[in-house]
Formats: C-alpha cells, structure tokens, sequence
C-alpha cells in the first residue's frame, strides 16, 4: 500500500486519536465508506464485519463510531473486543465475515490510534479498494445508507481469546512441551495480555509476565518489543531461557536471550530460515524481507543457497511478495514475521512458539542464534518534521538529494543507504548500512546535515 494516500499509511490509518482523522465524524465514514466498497465488489446479502481493538482508551470511541457507521450501511458487527492483530485477520477468516477491522497504532504511544483493514481471506486491503474508500470518506454525499428495515445489528463475541489461542496451539505438535523452559514475556501492557502468557503457560512453561496491566494510557509505555531493554533485565534477574516482547497489537516480536542479548527479526527470521529448509518445509527457495534487513543477514540465507527478495517498509509488502512468489516465511527486522503455513499477517505470539519449537528440537539455547551471521555495523536516525514541514518537498531539496548521492558514491558496494518517509509518524527515517561502522555514522551525519538544513 502506497503512503501517498490522504488517510492511508504504510499500515493502515494512522494518527492521534481524536484529532484530524480519528475522530468520530470520521471514522463513521471511515466506515460507511469501507461497507459501500466492499459490498460494491460482492459479500453476502447480510454482510459482516468483525472488530478488534488493543487496549488504549479511544479504542472505546473509535470501536463505537466504527459501529455506528457500518450498521448504518447494513453490516451486522461482531465486536472482538482487546484482540491481537493477527486474530482479527484469523478470524475474519474463520467467522466468514466481508471485512476485519482492527483499532490499534501498533507501537505507537496511547495517545495515537489507527486503523487496520483485512479482506475475507485475511490480507489487508489493497490500493484499489483504499482509493475508492478514500473517495467515499472526502464525498459523503456519495454514501448510501440503508432504511430502517436493513439497518445491521452488533454483538460481542464470546470467547475470542480461546479461539485463537487454540488455533496457535495446533501449529506446534500435540506432544510438543514447553516444560522445563522458564520464559519472560512482555505483552506491552496491549492486545495479548492475557494470550501470549496463557499459551505459554497451558504448554509447560514456567511464565514470568511483564506487560500485563493495560490502564488504557500505558500501552508500549517502556515496554514491549520497542522498548525491551527492560525485558532483558528481567531474563538475567529471574535466569530465563529466553525473553519475548510483543508490542501494543502483538503482530511484531523481539527477542532476548539467556544472557540479556536483544535479537531483532533479522535473526529470528535467520534462525526460522535454516530451521524450516533442514526440515523440508521452506517454500520457494527463499525468504522475504524488506529494503530494512541487514546485508549480514542477506548473505547468511544466500549461503543457505537461498534467495532473499527484498520489498518496501511494510508487512503487507511483504505478504504480497510471499503470495505472488509461492514463498511461506518472509518478514521484517522490526520483528514482524509472517508464516505463511499458518497465517496471513504477522504473528508475534505464533513466531515466538515456532522460535521455541526450533530450540527445544535443536537443544539450542537462544544465544546460539547470534553465532548465526555477523551483522553489518546499520545506524538509523529519525529526523522529527516540524508541523507542516511536508516529508516529499524535503527529501526532493537539491541540498538532500545531493547530500545522499554523496554517501551513496563514497560507499559504494560496501553499504545501502535508505532515506524516506515514515508511514505511521511525522519522520524522515535515514538509514546507512556499511561494512564498517565509521563510515556509516558519517553517512548518516551528512545526510541528517542536510534535512535539518
């Protein structure tokens, strides 16, 4: 999905809750707008819509104007209540509904909210539908509601989280066993609070919780896959095996070894990488990734005799490019990492457990996964925008461009560099990769120079 959209983002609708674009008149649209186009392209005669949410506070009010608008244009709701991401897009599925919807903004802090559409199958929404959404939400006129006879109904349904946690379950072998293992998890005080721990828990582990106290203002607050510095801390405190950091949707998972060691998505899909070849279960010889992922760990999978097929900033990238090229294991260095076998959008609880079933198998501990590539030395810099500073006009100034081709050219083949726009926040992100540290500072140095002016 294209981040040059009015109200669509690199995932989905993004912003502060209660603001410009996530406030009630609309996210009603939002809404209408998404049942007008849905049925337009065909649903059943009563169509259905289910709806998740993380634990924020503007969940209740966005969840509540989400209702009233697709009603009003006949859908019958099923509210999830505080689900993660990727049980809404299973669910979809699996109650048959015509569209998912899920509340979050994902890492961003309690005061953001968001948006996030799926498909029947599962998959977020495409460009052809956001468009015409998009449309219908500047066009109100064009929106056409139903009578009073066809208004759609709403109702909650019952136990959401044994559903999916049951579903989690059978991705692992029924004699599979997590006793003896002691594991730290942190939910990020959002959506799998209650989940992530309890699978653990029904599988054997020996649980340590962090994150799990949601008030609706401490989502991602110091914790989570964004900020595990605290989990590591807490593995070597309680000598765990492993730590897990979910973030606010617990679509992303981060890792931390016995030793207090962060590991990123980079290694996690590294590890799942070798894992699932040796196994006979890799599909399409390679792996996804995007324009993110280090170049050590590029030629980790190509020594593998794998390929790596590279994508832009944005799980939904990465689904697409694993549908289109029969690839089943594919994901991103921030943690997102899709299994295709199982699911349709990241998981972080589901990649955790399949992390978990390659140690126990291997009779690895998790700080072996470290000795698996040697990264290159990769230094990311977020160049905050002043308000009403436009992202494009500065990246397109001669002095930034210049600025760029100058690090490009002095690297060459021994680095990447990567300068755009955040799809979720009002940032620059610049990003240099090199084979040696210094120069990857400097190339950041310059660049950042330049935008800041």
């Amino acid at each position: 999905m294209s981040s040059n959209y009015k109200y669509f983002g690199t995932d989905g609708i993004r912003g502060v809750a209660n603001g410009k674009v996530l406030n009630p008149d609309v996210v009603v649209r939002i809404a209408q707008a998404t049942g007008q186009v849905i049925k337009a392209a065909g649903c059943h005669e009563r169509p259905v819509v289910v709806i998740g949410k993380d634990t924020r506070l503007s969940g209740y009010m966005i969840e509540s104007a989400m209702q009233a608008g697709f009603t009003s244009v006949g859908f019958t709701c099923l509210l999830l209540g505080p689900v993660p991401t990727p049980a809404v897009a299973m669910l979809t599925r699996s109650l048959r509904a015509d569209v998912g919807v899920m509340i979050t903004a994902s890492h961003n802090p309690y005061t953001d909210n968001g948006i996030k559409l799926f498909t029947p199958d599962g998959v977020k929404l495409n460009g052809g539908f956001v468009e015409q959404i998009e449309h219908l939400v500047d066009n109100p006129a064009e929106i056409e509601l139903v009578d009073g006879t066809s208004l759609g109904r709403a109702k909650r349904v019952e136990d959401v989280a044994g559903r999916y946690m049951e579903f989690i379950k059978t991705t692992v072998p029924r004699s599979f066993s997590l006793h003896g293992i002691k594991v730290v998890v942190d939910c990020a005080n959002g959506a799998a609070y209650q989940i992530a721990p309890r699978i653990l828990w029904e599988l054997g582990a020996d649980v340590v919780t962090m994150g799990i106290v949601p008030n609706g203002f401490n989502i991602n607050d110091e914790v989570g896959a964004t900020a595990p510095e605290r989990l590591a801390r807490a593995v070597q405190q309680h000598d765990a095996d492993i730590g897990i950091a979910l973030d606010g949707d617990a679509d992303r998972l981060i890792l931390v070894d016995e030793t207090g060691v962060i590991l990123d998505g980079d290694v996690i899909l590294a590890a799942l990488a070798q894992h699932m070849m040796k196994q006979g279960r890799l599909q399409g010889g390679g792996v996804v990734a995007t324009v993110m992922t280090n170049m050590g760990m590029q030629r980790f999978i190509e020594s593998l005799g794998l390929k790596l097929v590279r994508t832009p900033v944005g799980d939904h990238h990465v689904e697409k490019a694993m549908r289109d090229g029969g690839y089943n294991l594919g994901g991103e260095c921030s943690g997102h990492i899709i299994l295709r076998d199982h699911a349709t959008t990241g998981d972080g609880t589901l990649a955790a457990l399949q992390v978990l079933a390659f140690l126990r198998e291997s009779g690895k501990k998790a700080s072996d996964l470290r000795g698996l590539y040697e990264a290159w030395p990769l230094i990311l810099k977020n160049v905050h925008l002043e308000e009403g500073q436009d992202a494009a006009e500065t990246l397109a100034r001669p002095d930034v461009v210049d600025a760029v081709k100058a690090v490009e050219k002095t690297l060459g083949d021994t680095g990447r560099v990567i300068v755009r726009k955040s799809g979720t926040e009002p940032l620059i992100r610049v990003m240099v990769e090199a084979e040696e540290h210094e120069d990857a500072k400097a190339g950041v140095e310059a660049i950042v120079a330049a935008i800041v002016g």
